[in-house]
């Protein structure tokens, strides 16, 4: 049950026909995990922290340089050279004390992505790298789990729903990609990505609207348009080929 305190808090988003009481009660109810602490990491896990998911788990092993501070606006000047989980959360509990909000400075890894999602409802990608995507994709497989991808590059951003068994899986997305070694991205990229993916998460949780799934919403910065890619399974995928 909501208490008088959380029906206050969330009164905007309570008075949403499509989430209501009930919605905010499965919001609360709803565990997360958050891939990455960075440029998409940073809007979505503000967004889920603010909207009071009951539990946002964020992991990321990395420290904060000098060269995130155009987009990952959760980590400050004072911030260079501490772990990103800890400066991540230490603004997120100040945001909203009732939410239970986990770091885990930890790499995803074959060896580590179960159990760092298995007790979690949802999975949010926000990662730079394909590799530790291809390992939590399979994890999300494994633990049959939705999972919300974005990625950003330059003005370019694009965000699609993964849903085990209803829609193609990351690898059916992207086969083979090769890896950048530094990303260009102006800093409000990531934030409109990242805001998309976590509307995506409160459809989900909520049972509101249609998904982002069999498709890619792209979204090109420069031109400020929207576009869509139809995506379907790829009979023969090396991930999810063997679960379906």
């Amino acid at each position: 049950m909501l208490t008088y305190e959380e029906l206050a808090r969330y009164d905007r988003q309570v008075l949403i026909p499509q989430i209501g009481a009930a919605g905010q009660e499965k919001i609360k109810a709803a565990r997360v995990f958050v891939a990455g602490a960075g440029g998409l990491g940073a809007p979505v896990a503000s967004y889920l922290v603010a909207a009071g998911f009951g539990l946002v788990r964020i992991a990321d092993e990395g420290s904060v340089e000098l060269s995130n501070l155009n987009r990952q606006l959760l980590h400050w000047e004072v911030d260079v050279g501490k772990r990103k989980v800890n400066s991540a959360v230490s603004k997120l509990r100040k945001l909203n004390n009732r939410v239970n909000i986990e770091a885990v400075a930890e790499r995803i890894t074959e060896a580590s992505a179960g159990n760092l999602v298995a007790d979690c409802d949802i999975i949010v990608d926000c990662l730079d790298n394909m590799a530790a995507r291809y390992v939590l994709n399979l994890a999300a497989l494994e633990h049959n789990l939705p999972y919300f991808h974005g990625t950003v590059d330059g003005f370019e951003g694009r965000a699609s729903t993964i849903i085990p068994g209803q829609t193609g899986c990351l690898k059916c997305l992207y086969p083979s990609v090769p890896e950048q070694a530094v990303t260009p991205i102006v800093g409000v990229t990531p934030g409109v990505i990242g805001c998309i993916q976590v509307t995506e998460v409160i459809k989900y949780v909520t049972g509101s609207g249609s998904l982002l799934t069999n498709r890619m919403l792209v979204h090109d910065g420069l031109t400020m348009q929207f576009r869509e890619i139809k995506t379907k399974r790829l009979p023969d995928c090396p991930h999810c080929g063997s679960y379906l």
